[in-house]
């Protein structure tokens, strides 16, 4: 199966890898039997390898209904999009839908999907974000023409998950990882590990990822090295993961933090990829 240049992420998503694509193949392996991905985010890393046979994952239920949705029914997705006003008010409408679980479990899942895009395409700098609560908490963006419907990449992206053999899943990380083996290829991108104490932006997911889901993170790639399967890291620069990681091999790459609510923070950073092999073999 030919990659299609069409298949691209239908959403923007916290730690969104679409500036470091190109660092990131470049060092994937050039052949794998199955790819994993368990925490699969907006998916860029995945869209742009387009693997024909792929378990991928993320802890938020959401964004995986939201991809069975693409896959499963597109044709009502985009219908429902055409629903959707770029209005103040109207946003703050379909943003409290959350807040009674009800009336929320009450929903359809093209409703829920169609939520999703929708409120990710007009909210304040286009991020997916919800509280403590799993309530979605990101202002309105006051943008004068959001592409709510992406429809060539909807349609492209529910061809290519329905022509693949792709299997997602809504689970733990460790859980989906348990038939990972020789011939696999696993990429990760976690949330980061923060810089400071007041750079963690994991709110994508009312659960946290603090030092403890690093370490056991770090021993189930130590579990994937043990059965043969190649991984790929993606995590920020700080002496605890590069610390933790320092019996693989570790390449130090630049990235935008494109996070913080203001513009000029939002400088170059320094990130790890570490692997447990040597790319350029």
């Amino acid at each position: 199966m030919a990659k299609n240049k069409l298949v691209a992420p239908v959403v923007k998503w916290v730690g969104g890898k679409r500036q470091l694509i190109e660092q990131i193949s470049n060092c994937a392996p050039r052949s794998f039997s199955r790819y994993y991905e368990p925490f699969l985010g907006g998916g860029a890393v995945f869209f742009e390898l387009q693997p024909k046979n792929a378990i991928v994952n993320d802890i938020n239920a959401e964004l995986i209904n939201l991809y069975t949705v693409i896959r499963d029914q597109v044709d009502a997705l985009i219908e429902d999009l055409r629903i959707h006003k770029n209005e103040e008010q109207y946003f703050y409408e379909i943003r409290e839908l959350d807040r009674d679980r009800e009336k929320y479990d009450g929903l359809t899942p093209v409703k829920k999907a169609s939520r999703v895009i929708y409120l990710n395409k007009t909210c304040y700098n286009g991020l997916f974000r919800v509280n403590k609560a799993g309530e979605f908490n990101a202002p309105f963006g006051n943008y004068k023409n959001p592409n709510i419907i992406n429809e060539i990449t909807l349609r492209a992206v529910s061809h290519y998950l329905t022509e693949a053999n792709i299997e997602l899943h809504c689970t733990d990380f460790e859980e989906v990882l348990r038939d990972a083996r020789k011939g696999s290829f696993v990429y990760l991108d976690p949330p980061y590990d923060p810089v400071s104490e007041t750079s963690s932006f994991t709110g994508y997911d009312k659960g946290g990822f603090g030092k403890e889901e690093q370490q056991r993170l770090k021993n189930t790639c130590d579990d994937l090295n043990a059965r043969g399967a190649k991984f790929l890291l993606s995590n920020s620069a700080t002496d605890f993961i590069k610390t933790l990681y320092q019996n693989y091999h570790i390449e130090v790459i630049k990235a935008r933090r494109a996070v913080n609510s203001k513009a000029d923070k939002r400088g170059e950073i320094d990130e790890v990829l570490v692997m447990n092999y040597d790319p350029k073999k």
